[in-house]
């Protein structure tokens, strides 16, 4: 069965803005009817925005859903991850600093932030659920601990997956770091020697004596490294890095299985804005010209048919003059694999279906 997906464009009135609308879909969409929020910790997951990037989700939007689920008596916070790279988000006071900077905050949104992966990215609960790429994943335990998951979601383009929606804000954002060193790497932690000062602190955190210092450089024993990304989280110098060295495809369907793990058994909901739809992710310190002209909000139960509705709207839009799109000599239909020949969004969905996460099928519902 075609999963219903709702949709409501940006046009506002003088008697209903932007904000009103919004409240509006996620209503109608079931949301508040569907979920019993009284009493239960609901994560609102949501990326906000690596400082220098402007086209993260505006705080506002996030305000919305809180009020609403406060209003049914649901102890609500917002949460993402820490990153696996170098920024501003790698680890807990940092990544707090950044989401206040972008406006993320009590004052503004009605609740707290809280970094779903501690201090160091290393605050996971294992989640077994023997997919085809992942037997356990390691999920970020705030998400974990709480009762209801609700995704909030910029629908933009990425580098690596070809789009980043509902899928990759669960599978990849909930992911701790060795979550998501496992997602984007087939093999373990490698050390830039140009960088590494042998300080020792990589090898003082390794729980499983893979790293040694010799010359004043730190290296790493994969025989022995379980890849839990604690070396990456310690090194004051970033010489600590993960391999990426996962394919495109199997990092998506890596993505999936993530996802799986994060809604599995829980009540989930899934929102996301196509809106300022960049080429590239919101962990960029910048963002582009957008590629297509704004579209609207989207809501469903369903993550999988929520982030093909998206992407099939995205892909019915023109290209905006001066974007990265309109300097290529030849526009195909579809926006993502334009921007990044290299990426394949539909091993994502393809793979999310396949395991049960939802499906491709969806019944669109414009109000």
């Amino acid at each position: 069965m075609a999963s219903k997906v709702y949709f409501t464009n940006f046009r506002t009135t003088y008697r209903e803005n932007l904000p009103q609308k919004l409240a509006r879909l996620v209503k109608k969409a079931g949301m508040l009817e569907g979920i019993d929020f009284n009493n239960k910790f609901t994560a609102i997951k949501i990326h906000f925005g690596e400082p220098g990037n402007l086209s993260y989700l505006r705080p506002n939007y996030a305000k919305v859903i809180v009020d609403l689920i406060k209003g049914q008596g649901g102890r609500v916070f917002l949460t993402d991850c820490n990153t696996l790279y170098v920024g501003r988000r790698k680890n807990a006071p940092d990544h707090l600093e950044a989401a206040y900077e972008n406006g993320y905050n009590p004052f503004t949104t009605g609740c707290h932030v809280i970094i779903a992966d501690g201090l160091k990215g290393t605050d996971e609960v294992l989640v077994p659920i023997d997919g085809e790429y992942v037997k356990e994943a390691k999920i970020g335990r705030a998400v974990m601990d709480a009762d209801i998951i609700i995704s909030m979601n910029h629908f933009k383009g990425h580098e690596c997956t070809g789009f980043g929606g509902a899928l990759k804000n669960l599978g990849m954002g909930c992911g701790s770091r060795a979550g998501k060193m496992e997602m984007h790497s087939a093999g373990k932690p490698t050390i830039l020697k140009g960088q590494c000062i042998g300080c020792g602190a990589c090898a003082k955190i390794c729980a499983h004596s893979a790293i040694t210092i010799e010359n004043k450089k730190a290296s790493i024993d994969h025989s022995k490294c379980v890849g839990c990304g604690r070396c990456i989280g310690i090194c004051p110098m970033d010489a600590a890095v993960a391999a990426n060295d996962e394919s495109n495809d199997i990092l998506n369907c890596k993505i999936a299985e993530y996802a799986q793990a994060v809604i599995k058994g829980r009540p989930n909901f899934h929102i996301s804005l196509v809106v300022d739809v960049s080429p590239n992710c919101d962990c960029h310190a910048e963002n582009d010209v957008p590629i297509v002209p704004n579209v609207g909000m989207f809501a469903s139960f369903d993550p999988v048919a929520l982030d093909m509705a998206c992407a099939d709207a995205v892909n019915r839009q023109p290209v905006i003059a001066g974007s990265v799109l309109s300097e290529l000599p030849q526009i195909r239909n579809d926006r993502f694999t334009d921007s990044h020949p290299e990426t394949n969004w539909m091993s994502s969905v393809n793979h999310a279906e396949k395991i049960g996460v939802g499906t491709k099928e969806y019944e669109l519902i414009e109000i």
